[in-house]
Order: C-alpha cells, then structure tokens, then sequence
C-alpha cells in the first residue's frame, strides 16, 4: 500500500485495494483469513506483484547487471587456434586426407574459452513473481549474485527466496524449470549449419518437460490407455469437438518455442482416440465408424494436414465446421497466441422441448396428442423377468434418455402394462 501512495492519490481506490488484500479466502467451506500476501489466483495478483516487485527489476538493471557484466566478447581458444592454423597449412598444401582429419579434430575444441575470466554476461527475465538469471560466469560468483538478491528482498520489500524454487543450475548438464519449460544450453559437435559450423553450441533451448506431456495424457487415459470423456456425452458433436481442439490448440501454441515440440505429436494421437471413443460412446457406434466418418484434410499455412471434421450444414447461412486436429508441430520462433473466443453450438430450446414440437411418437409414428413419458431411473427400464422387452423401452436404452415422446395410445398402454397393440404394428427404432 506505500508504494501504490507513492503515485496514486484516489483514496477510493486504495481502499478498494486494501479491502481485497484483506478480503481472505475460502476453502473446503471455511474462511481463512489473509495473514500476508495477495490473493492466491486472484485476477489482480499478477498486477500488484508487477507494481510491488518493479524495484527488484530497478535494482537488477542498475546495480546486478552493471557489476556483473564484464568483457566484450570471449577470448579465442589456444587450442583451437592451433589446430585451426594446421588445418589452413594443410589447405594452401592441397592435403585432402589431413584437412578432412584436421576439421574433426576442430570441432573437438570450443572456438573461445569458455572460462575466461575477463567475461561476463547477466540476463534477467521476470513474470509475476516468477524471474530467472542468466548467468555466464563462475558458480561461485552466481552464488553471490543470489545472496544479494535476498538480501534487497529481505530488506527492502520484506520477501523471502524459496528454498525449493530457488535453484541454481549448470545449464550444460542440467536444465532450469521457468513458466512451464525446461532452458538449457545446447551442445553438439556434430551437428553442422549451412555453413559448415557448429551453430547449434551455446545457444540456448527450451524444452517441453517430459512431466509435463504425461500430465496432458493423464487426463484422457485409464489404466495407460485412451478412454471416452461421458461427462461430455450429453453435450452436441460440435462441441465436444470444439472442446477438444481447445484444449489441444491451447497446448500446442504455448510451446511453440519448444524444440521438442514434435512430442506433441504423442498427446495428440492420445487426445484424438480419447474423442473418438467419446463420440462413439454417445453414437452408440464403433471408434473406427466415427473414424471413418470424419477423417479429413484442412489446409493450413504448412500445408496440408490430417484432421477429423464435422460440418454441421444451416439453412441460408455458412455450414458450422469443427476441426480437430491440422495443427503443425514444427517449432515456431516467434509464435502468436490467438485468443480465440469460442462460441458453442447452442440449441435454442432443450432436447426434451424440441422432441414434443416434432410431434411424433416414436414407437408407431403417430402425430397426434403426442405426451412425454418418464421414467425414475434407466435402471428401472432392465427388468428380469420379462420375455420381450417392448420398443419404447429399447428406444429409451439405446438413446440413454429418462423421456420419449408417445402419442396418447401408446402411452396408455405403457401405464396399463398392455401388450403390444395394432397401433404399434409398423414400429420404428429412429
């Protein structure tokens, strides 16, 4: 609150800040009040840790980075010199045999000294109250480097490192965990650019976590395999797919910075049968029919790709078209987020309503005084006992509905426990 009244003078909005702060939070039903600290998950959390941890960012610009940046470039490695001048002797003599031992002897040796003392680079990065260094230099400096940032924590805004988040890792033999992704340093002495060098050394990589991807997976397996989603079988085919791609864009485009991102490819076949095993769950058909039916191509600014689509045709206005699927998964150096606003297909009046306007009855097709008939329990429709089990009570089952509509004679007999009457003589099971 005394940094926000450093430049904020609307009394009526601090206090409305304040009241938030003070607000507490419920759990399991009970109240807890709020001891310290910002709402957890609350929206304005991200904005006050901006505001509160903006001196960090002040004091990391003006004080780390200056003390820790040193040199404008790294020396040139000795070793790497030498074989370098024996590899162009060997050119100007027009050896072949020993320029081509002397290139892979060259790529054995860094092209500058990794150690060198009179280099040094900090970069810092901060979302939330999530930051990460970057950090070439000595460990023993970088540990330095995070007892002064505790220290200013503790002294001049009150806050406390983390023991369990607060790592310090060599990025060349392990990898840093920030916002969901692993960041390292690659290293490879064979693999060569266009140009014939090792540009892939030094630079760094992010990684989706291998946790990560089996989390995703989690969601839609049951014993290590892909299994239907029934909360999602009352929903309408269009939605449900629409959920699924949602859900599957949302990762995909996250870590498109990846260069792993082509594990995805594993989630995605995952996510795919799990729907087709939702759709044909609510179908009442098999995984390989709903295959079938909606295998596909979309086009897409990689070209084309394999999909499953669902084109739902409207009167005098453009089809709805749903996708899954017809993403590529090839890394992405400056990706785009698309915030998609996703408008479900919504049915104007519910299942039930719309049966009783088609005005049919479902057992013989009558068209007149057509009522609804309910059952407690679909339990209740499987009776033992019973030799033949009649046609509403099938179209019941196989629907998974507690209704159907009946005209007024079919629905006596059901009440009256009637056998099947020459009314139902041409039944159908639409």
């Amino acid at each position: 609150m005394d940094i926000l009244q450093e430049n904020i003078r609307d009394n009526r909005f601090l206090r409305l800040i304040a009241g938030a702060l003070k607000a507490g939070y419920c759990a399991d039903w009970n109240f807890h009040p709020s001891l310290s600290g910002t709402p957890q998950g609350g929206t304005v959390s991200p904005v006050l840790s901006n505001i509160y941890l903006d001196k960090l960012d002040k004091f990391v610009e003006s004080t780390l980075i200056p003390e820790y940046t040193k040199g404008d470039k790294r020396g040139r490695n000795p070793a790497y010199g030498q074989v370098a001048n024996q590899l162009q002797t060997a050119r100007r003599q027009g050896d072949l045999e020993r320029v081509r031992a002397l290139k892979k002897a060259l790529r054995k040796y860094p092209s500058k000294t990794p150690d060198d003392p009179g280099y040094r680079r900090l970069r810092y990065i901060r979302y939330a109250d999530d930051f990460l260094f970057g950090f070439a230099g000595p460990f023993e400096e970088a540990n330095q480097m995070k007892d002064k940032v505790a220290s200013f924590l503790q002294t001049e805004l009150k806050l406390t490192l983390s023991a369990e988040k607060t790592l310090m890792t060599h990025a060349q033999t392990g990898r840093a965990r920030f916002l969901g992704y692993e960041i390292g340093i690659m290293y490879s002495s064979t693999k060569l650019n266009r140009l014939g060098t090792r540009g892939v050394n030094g630079v760094v990589g992010m990684y989706i976590p291998e946790d990560v991807i089996q989390a995703k997976r989690k969601r839609y397996l049951r014993d290590g395999q892909p299994i239907h989603r029934p909360e999602l079988q009352n929903d309408s085919e269009y939605d449900i797919i629409i959920r699924y791609q949602g859900e599957y864009r949302g990762l995909v485009q996250y870590y498109g910075l990846a260069h792993n991102l082509a594990q995805l490819g594993y989630v995605k076949w995952t996510m795919e049968t799990s729907l087709l095993k939702t759709l044909a769950s609510k179908n009442q058909t098999s995984v390989t029919k709903e295959s079938k039916r909606l295998k596909a191509t979309t086009k897409t600014s990689d070209g084309p790709r394999k999909c499953l689509k669902l084109t739902i045709p409207r009167e005098k206005k453009k089809p709805l078209i749903a996708i899954f699927g017809g993403l590529s998964l090839k890394r992405r150096k400056n990706p785009i987020m698309e915030d998609r606003v996703i408008f479900p297909y919504v049915q104007l009046r519910s299942e039930i309503v719309e049966r009783l306007l088609n005005d049919t009855c479902e057992v013989c097709g009558e068209k007149k005084n057509v009522q609804m008939h309910h059952v407690r329990h679909l339990r209740d429709l499987n009776q033992k006992g019973k030799r033949e089990m009649p046609l509403w009570m099938k179209v019941m089952i196989m629907r998974k509905r507690k209704s159907i509509p009946l005209c007024k004679g079919c629905h006596d007999d059901v009440h009256h426990n009637r056998p099947k009457s020459k009314r139902q003589g041409n039944q159908r099971a639409g």
